[in-house]
């Protein structure tokens, strides 16, 4: 089988498994561009990315760029003389630099598009409590995840999924398909296909700080599915008053019941065996939590640190 030149452009630990899985296969590595190094901390440690720690691993050419469009890091990549570029988790780039490749650029994302387009396809499907998704890997043109579909693969959603779990099987899932993305190209097997219109698509902005908040009006099953589609990161919170000091509350797990009861939605009951909140149709009781300032618990440990419970309420 024709073997491809490929440059890689990716960040995280989802493109690091994918890099990983080009770098074992008979395709050939050229370069690879990530972001730069940066320093953070109290000790300004230098912290570099999963993919950028692989390259030093494996000596694979890295190039880590401010501006994507600097005419000596174009040139650097022109006299690779690449076939493909591979993208799994990076940031939006310039035309000068996807059309650079012979094949083209395509573009790992972990959603079956064109669903979920944007940032966070993977939080978003376990919020909407999707049975399935999967994986799509397609052609880089100048619109967000609309480009031409090369090939999908799908995976069911499991019961009581959160998004950190869903992750990483998409991780894997994914660096495979790559790679049969790769050899599909090498061999022109594979008809690329336009995206179908969608009147009313899923999308899958960008998660802020004030998106993560717990919407206590919603039914108990909305409320489950948002706080497993946020967890463990960037994990769903709440606010909690102890002794009148207002404090934020990470849910990462939980389980609910659907009842009638008459309660306040959003009010708050807690005694020593026994945490709920109040939601439209029913309770939601909290099983992992992490109260600001302190470390992540099971809600036993959690309860075991409150002597007065009178002195907690809802915010």
């Amino acid at each position: 089988m024709k073997s491809l030149k490929v440059v890689f452009l990716g960040t995280p630990e989802f493109a690091k498994t994918a890099l990983e899985a080009i770098h074992q296969s008979h395709h050939e590595v050229v370069g690879v561009v990530t972001v730069a190094d940066k320093a953070s901390g109290r000790g300004q440690k230098i912290n570099q990315s999963p993919v950028k720690v692989f390259t030093s691993e494996n000596n694979i050419p890295v190039f880590q760029p401010e501006k994507l469009r600097n005419p000596e890091f174009l040139e650097e990549l022109r006299k690779l003389d690449a076939d493909v570029f591979v993208v799994v988790a990076f940031r939006m780039m310039p035309k000068v630099l996807f059309e650079m490749p012979k094949i083209g650029t395509f573009n790992l994302h972990a959603s079956l598009l064109p669903d979920y387009r944007g940032a966070a396809p993977i939080n978003y499907a376990v919020i909407n409590g999707e049975e399935k998704t999967g994986a799509t890997t397609f052609f880089i043109n100048e619109k967000i995840d609309e480009g031409n579909i090369l090939l999908q693969e799908e995976i069911p959603v499991l019961e009581n999924e959160n998004a950190g779990s869903l992750h990483d099987r998409l991780m894997e899932m994914g660096s495979k398909l790559v790679v049969k993305t790769l050899d599909g190209l090498a061999e022109n097997s594979i008809i690329e296909k336009p995206q179908p219109e969608v009147e009313h698509p899923k999308n899958a902005f960008k998660i802020f700080k004030e998106d993560t908040r717990i919407d206590w009006t919603k039914n108990s099953k909305e409320v489950h599915q948002f706080i497993l589609g946020m967890s463990p990161y960037p994990a769903a919170f709440t606010t909690i008053k102890i002794s009148e000091e207002e404090k934020g509350l990470k849910i990462y797990n939980g389980k609910f019941e659907v009842s009638e009861h008459g309660k306040p939605v959003g009010s708050l009951e807690i005694s020593k065996n026994d945490f709920r909140i109040y939601t439209k149709d029913g309770m939601y009781f909290p099983l992992e939590l992490q109260l600001e300032g302190k470390k992540r618990m099971n809600v036993k440990d959690f309860l075991n640190g409150f002597r007065n419970f009178d002195e907690i309420k809802m915010a």
